[in-house]
């Protein structure tokens, strides 16, 4: 297909800013969530443009961790809670690392490569529980391994524990009225309240879900008798974001009450334009109805988050909510905005060729 100006603009964007991000930023770090986010954005634009050097960051990252999240080998020690030391096997923000190591195995298959993300989701699946996920971000650190691994195995227990965990997760923290997601239980209205007295809705953590819903959807078979759910869920986050997106494009990190906490921030913007492009180029929302949305969205990403070196700024730094009086500006940067940043990019390519 004959590539539009307009793409050939945005490819140049895509390289300046994953290339400032690799120059400036070793692979050789842990396999924690905030830099495995970072590289499935950098193995989306590996997938858009077949540039080696990007896979081959990912796979010395990959290599770097020994194809692990959190490395302990004594399964008797797994924990689930939130940790940051190698016990922690069971802990989706351990376990989004291996959407890259899968992403990985597929372009050149080696065992190797998905032995560690099979025997750990494997012996999860085998536990009675299924309180996994709970808080928001985890439906992205984890919804698509599952899918992505039951891509590779044909394993249905992939896709029976998404389905239960995620009803889980529904049943502590998703507002079927509003169709968003508060943070975890701690932040479930009345309970707690933004400074005025209303729903807080954390824009990253809404973000977290749209984009893994996306990525669910891209690996779930058309005949899985419950695609209809996770594709009415996207839609329905769908129009309750474009319901609070500002005049200007941006979506502010409270997403119901801006006066909590105002301003432009990247990292929720960005996922919600990947997951509202997603979901228009797939066919699951109309471009007549969305694409305003993400039109303005992409303006606001590429005219304030991109910098003239490729940096990206205005991220909300590592939390948990919006924070009143947190500054977030130009010099405010963060792997996992820059992968947001390149996924919510690389669809706007897709966007652009339609």
């Amino acid at each position: 297909m004959q590539q539009t100006p307009q793409q050939k603009a945005l490819l140049e964007t895509i390289f300046l800013v994953n290339n400032y991000w690799q120059q400036t930023h070793p692979p050789t770090v842990n396999a924690f969530w905030d830099n495995a986010a970072y590289h499935t954005g950098n193995m989306e634009v590996y997938a858009l443009t077949n540039h080696e050097p990007f896979r081959q960051y990912s796979t010395d990252w990959a290599v770097h961790n020994q194809w692990k999240g959190a490395k302990s080998d004594d399964v008797s020690k797994w924990k689930l809670t939130y940790g940051e030391t190698d016990e922690y096997v069971l802990f989706g923000d351990w376990q989004i690392c291996f959407q890259t190591y899968i992403d990985l195995y597929k372009l050149q298959p080696d065992e190797a490569k998905i032995a560690r993300a099979k025997q750990v989701m494997q012996y999860q699946m085998q536990t009675p529980r299924n309180d996994y996920w709970w808080w928001s971000d985890g439906l992205y650190m984890v919804m698509p391994v599952m899918t992505k691994l039951y891509s590779i195995t044909k394993e249905p227990l992939y896709l029976q524990k998404l389905y239960s965990y995620l009803q889980y997760a529904d049943s502590i923290m998703y507002d079927a009225n509003e169709g968003l997601y508060f943070r975890d239980a701690k932040y479930v209205f009345p309970k707690h309240k933004t400074a005025s007295g209303g729903k807080d809705f954390w824009s990253r953590g809404n973000g977290w879900v749209i984009a893994g819903l996306a990525k669910v959807l891209q690996d779930l078979p058309a005949s899985d008798a419950r695609r209809s759910f996770y594709e009415n869920k996207l839609q329905r986050m769908a129009a309750a974001l474009k319901k609070c997106q500002q005049a200007d494009g941006y979506w502010t990190r409270s997403l119901l009450d801006e006066k909590q906490s105002p301003g432009f921030e990247t990292s929720g913007t960005a996922f919600f334009t990947y997951g509202l492009l997603w979901g228009i180029n797939h066919g699951l929302l109309s471009k007549n109805e969305y694409g305003p949305v993400v039109e303005k969205a992409w303006q606001a990403l590429s005219g304030t988050a991109l910098q003239s070196d490729g940096k990206i700024g205005y991220v909300q730094p590592i939390g948990e909510r919006a924070i009143p009086g947190q500054i977030v500006d130009r010099n405010s940067t963060a792997n996992f905005g820059v992968g947001a940043f390149l996924l919510a990019a690389c669809e706007m390519y897709r966007y652009m060729g339609k």
